[in-house]
């Protein structure tokens, strides 16, 4: 994978963690696991290294520890999660909540279904 993907990735699960309140474990680990070919460990510790400042430093270290985190990956990641964030956060401000709840609701669906039913 290049680093224009992972920064697009970044943007896009900071997209939806602006719009939504959403970003790692429901957009940034399947997205790992499943495009980019990690282990759900390496995805879950690789996202909380993404996530460090201050929320997951002793359990991402902990994770790194191990051997599963992929600080290559989490640094491009990060930089597009912090713009993303702020253009999500921007775009969905008028959007009404009831629409804002059936958008949630049909993405954690569609994600549940893909990690229920496999690759």
């Amino acid at each position: 994978m290049s680093v224009i993907f992972y920064v697009a990735l970044g943007l896009v699960a900071g997209i939806f963690g602006g719009m939504l309140g959403i970003g790692g474990g429901s957009v940034l680990i399947p997205a790992l696991v499943y495009l980019c070919g990690l282990t759900q460990h390496q995805a879950q510790g690789t996202t909380l290294a993404i996530m460090v400042p201050p929320i997951g430093l002793l359990a991402a270290w902990r994770y790194w520890q191990s051997g599963n985190v992929k600080l290559s990956i989490a640094g491009f990641v990060c930089a597009g999660f912090f713009i993303g964030g702020l253009l999500g956060a921007s775009l969905i401000q008028n959007m009404p909540e009831a629409i804002l709840k059936k958008i949630f609701g049909v993405f954690l669906l569609l994600v549940s279904l893909k990690m229920i039913l496999g690759r």
